[in-house]
């Protein structure tokens, strides 16, 4: 046949095999939502054929059936392969995860691996991350009178929009969601975020060393994002060495660290930062770096290595960024 196991492809000898074929349906249903099982094939591919005697459909049907959760209906067909009697089952769902004998898998090129607690608890996340978006989500507590007016016009009209009243301007925005603010609205445009977000907030420090033994200056802030950030960048420019260059006859300032370089760590931080986290983005200045500390871990699965191969990235928030 030519044909190879695979992530969504599995071989049994014959239906003695069929509690191990359950599990392989539902370990390539939770990587692949679909996939094709044949009885009578070996699992080098060899098509060695199957008895199938008038319950042998049935009792695959009801093995499925019974072992599987969410119900999935497969595809189970007499087929000849090399003109020998097999049994083909194609199956999909998409009600992921699937569990089997009270067990979740997980296909791994051609073989089936349990899941554990922690791989369970990010299958089920990753899968749901849409629906659990911090910035999305409506502020309980918040109402409209929490919202400054002036911080609403002058984010309006640094984009060239018109602004006629609070509940208006966020609707266009897309910041409220039957007549109730987001998050976003809060973090944005609040009078006072900390009042709602106990994370609406930023801590600096600047050390002596490599290391954190020994603080010389340490500074929290609070307030809106905008406000946020521009804390964060003053306080970086007034405790990092700025030199001078001339240009003409005009001094111009050139800071140790360039300033759009720094600035750009800094809104990063606050933008892609996980808001469920309590903490703060923090600025560290030591006597050989800047860290710029934001809280949470890279979203979506990401890793440093598959931003290096594929220059790709996922937005966290995708309302307040």
């Amino acid at each position: 046949m030519g044909w190879r196991e695979s992530e969504a492809l599995e071989f049994k000898k014959s239906t003695s095999e069929l509690k191990e074929a359950v599990i392989s349906i539902v370990a390539i249903l939770n990587k692949h939502q679909a996939g094709e099982l044949y009885f009578g094939v070996k699992n080098d591919g060899e098509a060695v054929g199957q008895q199938i005697g008038s319950e042998t459909i049935r009792d695959i049907s009801r093995e499925v059936a019974n072992g599987i959760e969410s119900k999935i209906y497969p595809s189970i067909t007499k087929i000849k392969l090399k003109g020998k009697s097999c049994i083909k089952v194609h199956f999909k769902g998409k009600e992921t995860p699937y569990y089997v004998y009270g067990r979740a898998y997980i296909r791994v090129e051609d073989e089936d691996r349990k899941m554990s607690a922690k791989e369970l608890e990010n299958f089920i996340l990753e899968k749901n991350k849409d629906k659990f978006k911090w910035d999305s989500e409506v502020c309980p507590d918040a109402k409209l009178s929490d919202i400054s007016p002036n911080k609403l016009k002058v984010f309006l009209k640094s984009f060239g929009l018109k602004y006629d009243d609070i509940k208006n301007s966020l609707s266009k925005l897309n910041l409220l969601r039957q007549g109730k603010l987001l998050n976003t609205a809060i973090i944005l445009f609040g009078k006072k975020p900390q009042n709602f977000l106990r994370n609406a907030k930023l801590r600096c420090g600047v050390f002596a060393t490599t290391d954190t033994v020994t603080p010389i200056d340490m500074k929290d802030f609070e307030g809106d994002l905008f406000t946020l950030i521009q804390r964060a960048e003053e306080y970086i420019l007034e405790h990092i060495n700025v030199g001078m260059r001339l240009e003409g006859f005009k001094r111009v300032d050139v800071p140790e660290i360039d300033k759009a370089a720094s600035r750009e760590a800094v809104i990063n931080a606050f933008c892609h930062r996980d808001y469920y986290n309590d903490d703060s983005v923090h600025v560290a200045i030591f006597r050989d770096r800047l860290e710029i500390r934001s809280p949470g871990l890279l979203y979506g699965g990401l890793t440093i290595a598959k931003i290096r191969k594929c220059k790709s990235s996922e937005r966290r928030n995708e309302t307040s960024c």
